[in-house]
């Protein structure tokens, strides 16, 4: 995946101008796609290239904002995009490589990053489920794209349980071999 399927994905939602869709990436899409102001813009402006996207001009307002909408060619690589295989997400996180690290160095050095990334998955959490709560928990499943953005969140939320449940069991038990030793 890219950022530009990411982009094509959040503009057809909704048409936006640049820093709308900044600020929504950072709110929705950003929770599984990171990407900075920077990258975003740069990609906007070689989607606008590839005429996937164009832009609208505000007259009325002073200012020079420009709300980006996806174009057919755009859609046609969303659509080609969506036809693809992908493998299933990989644990690819540098974390586990400290661990299997700390497996053979010993020192619990690790020990700090496991408690502060349990207190940031369980803010995740939090946010996860309070979008739940405003958003989902009395939606009915009749609309399918409720339907979708509701399981995507789902999953989050599942996924951040696992993390917490881990590292609940990792950190007292690493805790335990350090006054075994």
């Amino acid at each position: 995946m890219s950022l530009a399927h990411v982009l094509l994905t959040s503009l057809i939602e909704k048409p936006s101008t640049g820093i709308d869709l900044a600020r929504r990436f950072d709110r929705s899409m950003g929770f599984f796609w990171n990407a900075t102001h920077q990258q975003i813009y740069r990609e906007l402006s070689a989607m606008q290239q590839k005429n996937w996207i164009s832009t609208l001009e505000d007259h009325s307002s002073n200012t020079r904002k420009k709300t980006y909408q996806v174009e057919a060619l755009g859609r046609a690589e969303l659509a080609d995009w969506m036809l693809k295989q992908s493998p299933p997400a990989q644990l690819r996180d540098d974390l586990m490589v400290r661990l299997r690290a700390e497996a053979q160095l010993g020192g619990n050095t690790v020990l700090p990053e496991l408690e502060r990334h349990l207190i940031l998955h369980q803010q995740n959490l939090k946010i996860y489920q309070t979008i739940f709560a405003k958003d989902f928990a009395h939606a009915q499943d009749q609309d399918r794209t409720l339907f979708i953005h509701k399981m995507i969140l789902q999953l989050g939320i599942d996924l951040e349980m696992g993390w917490i449940k881990w590292l609940e069991t990792m950190i007292p038990q690493l805790k335990a071999f350090e006054h075994k030793n």
